[in-house]
C-alpha cells in the first residue's frame, strides 16, 4: 500500500503540514489538486496550513484514493519558534570557543559586558558592529579574568594588543576594529582620553581590490546553474550590492515599473536607489515566479533571511565551474560593477552615489583598478619593434624571442 506521511514545518514565518511521498507522478497530480496546497523548494515538499479544518478537508482528500496516511508526526506537540536571544550572550551564538570564554568570566566581568553591550546599543551602532566588538571585548576580558576590573588601564589594553592580537597575527582591518572596541570600553571605565589616545590604530592596508573582467562575468553567471544563487550574483553584480543590502532586501524593493532598486538602511544607515539592468529583468521574473518570495526578496530556511555563508560556498563553486582562478568573494562583484562603470566614462560622483558612499575618497580607489586611458598608452618596446618592422625589407615581424633576434 502507498505511503503518504504527514508533518509539522515552519516556513514563511507560520506553521504548515508538510506532505511527504516516494515520487509517483499520480500521486504527486492527485495532492496537488488539494486546494490551497503549495510547494516549498527549500524543504522539497508539498504543504498547506496548519489548521484543523485544512487537514479534515485533506484526510478526505486522500481517502479518494487506497492510500495509507501517516500522521504519527502530528501527534507530537508543535514545535516553538526559538526565541531570539537579547543578552550579551547572543553575540556569540554562532562561535564556540568565544562562548567557553563568556562562560569563564567571572560574574564582575559578565556585568561589565552586559554594561558594554548596552551602552553599544545606545550609540546605535549596527548589529554586525556591535557583535564584533563584543566578542573583541570578550576576549580581552577572559585575558584579564583574573585581574580585578578596577586595575584595568590602557596598559592592559596595549598588552592585550601584543600579547593576542599581533601575537595571532590578525589582520590590519582586525586590528582596527578591536581598538575601537577597545575605545568604547575605556570611555564605559572612565579612562582619561589622553591616555586611550596614545594607543594608535595601525594603517589601513591599501591594497587594490580584485576585480573580475566583463567576461569573467558573464562566465561565472553561466556557471551556475541553480536559479536562485544565478539571481543573487546577478543582483549583487548588476546593481553594486554589499552581501548584507541584497540579504536585507524586501520584496517591494524591486519596483519593475521605474526599473530601480531601492535599498534601505545601508552602510551608515543610508537609503539609496540603483537603476534595475534590463537583463537582470527576465531572470528576475522568472526567480519570483518559481520561489514565490512573501518577506525578503532571497528567503532562507523558514522564510527568514539568507545566510551570506551559503552564497560565499556557492560562488566558489562556481568559479571553480567557470575557470576563475581569482581570489573571489561577494563584494568583488560589487568591486566589478564599480570598475566597469569607470571604465564607461561614468562620472566620480555617480558612481559614489550609486555605491553608497560617504567619502569620494573611498570611490577613487576605483581610478587605480581602471586605468584604462593608461592602458592604452602604447609601450614603447612594442612601438619600437613596430617601426622596425615596418621597415624592415623582410616585412616579417620582430620579435624579442631568441629566434627573432
Amino acid at each position: 500500500m502507498y505511503t503518504i506521511k504527514l508533518d509539522r514545518i515552519r516556513h514563511k514565518n507560520a506553521s504548515q503540514i508538510a506532505v511527504y511521498f516516494d515520487y509517483d507522478v499520480s500521486v504527486k497530480e492527485h495532492v496537488k489538486t488539494f486546494k490551497d496546497t503549495h510547494w516549498s523548494q527549500t524543504h522539497r515538499c508539498f504543504y498547506f496550513e496548519d489548521s484543523s479544518s485544512k487537514l479534515r478537508q485533506f484526510f478526505k482528500h486522500i481517502q479518494q484514493k487506497s492510500w495509507y496516511l501517516d500522521y504519527e508526526a502530528l501527534r507530537k506537540a508543535p514545535k516553538q519558534p526559538q526565541v531570539v536571544q537579547t543578552s550579551a550572550e547572543r553575540l556569540l551564538r554562532n562561535t564556540t570557543d568565544l562562548k567557553q570564554q563568556y562562560q569563564q568570566l567571572p560574574q564582575s566581568h559578565k556585568a561589565l559586558l552586559k554594561r558594554y553591550v548596552h551602552y553599544l546599543k545606545g550609540q546605535r551602532l549596527s548589529e554586525q558592529t556591535l557583535k564584533v566588538y563584543g566578542n573583541f571585548t570578550v576576549q580581552f576580558l577572559n585575558h584579564y579574568k583574573n585581574k580585578p576590573i578596577e586595575n584595568l588601564n590602557v596598559r592592559a589594553f596595549r598588552a592585550f594588543i601584543e600579547e593576542v592580537i599581533a601575537f595571532r597575527r590578525y589582520s590590519i582591518s582586525s586590528h582596527r576594529q578591536c581598538i575601537s572596541a577597545l575605545k568604547h570600553l575605556s570611555v564605559l571605565l572612565e579612562f582619561p582620553k589622553a591616555d586611550f589616545d596614545s594607543l594608535q590604530r595601525p594603517k589601513k592596508d591599501k591594497k587594490l581590490p580584485v576585480v573580475l573582467s566583463r567576461k569573467e562575468v558573464i562566465d561565472l553567471l553561466r556557471a551556475t546553474p541553480n536559479l536562485k544563487h544565478r539571481t543573487i550574483l546577478a543582483l549583487l553584480y548588476s546593481a553594486g550590492l554589499r552581501i548584507g543590502e541584497l540579504l536585507a532586501l524586501r520584496c517591494d524593493a524591486i519596483d519593475l515599473d521605474r526599473m530601480q532598486v531601492h535599498i534601505k538602511k545601508g552602510k551608515g544607515r543610508k537609503d539609496r536607489t540603483v537603476k534595475l539592468a534590463q537583463a537582470v529583468v527576465p531572470l528576475l521574473l522568472n526567480y519570483m515566479e518559481s520561489y514565490a518570495p512573501t518577506h525578503y526578496l532571497i528567503p532562507g530556511r523558514d522564510g527568514q533571511g539568507y545566510s551570506a555563508g551559503a552564497i560565499r560556498t556557492f560562488l566558489k563553486k562556481s568559479c571553480t565551474r567557470a575557470g576563475i582562478k581569482k581570489a573571489v568573494t561577494p563584494h568583488t562583484l560589487r568591486h566589478s560593477y564599480a570598475t566597469h562603470m569607470m571604465d564607461h566614462g561614468v562620472a566620480l560622483r555617480h558612481i559614489q552615489e550609486l555605491l553608497g558612499h560617504a567619502k569620494p575618497e573611498t570611490t577613487m580607489l576605483y581610478t587605480h583598478v581602471s586605468q584604462q586611458d593608461l592602458f592604452e598608452v602604447a609601450n614603447p618596446l612594442d612601438v619600437t619593434i613596430s617601426q622596425i618592422t615596418k621597415n624592415a625589407k623582410e616585412q616579417q615581424k620582430v620579435l624579442i624571442s631568441r629566434q627573432g633576434l
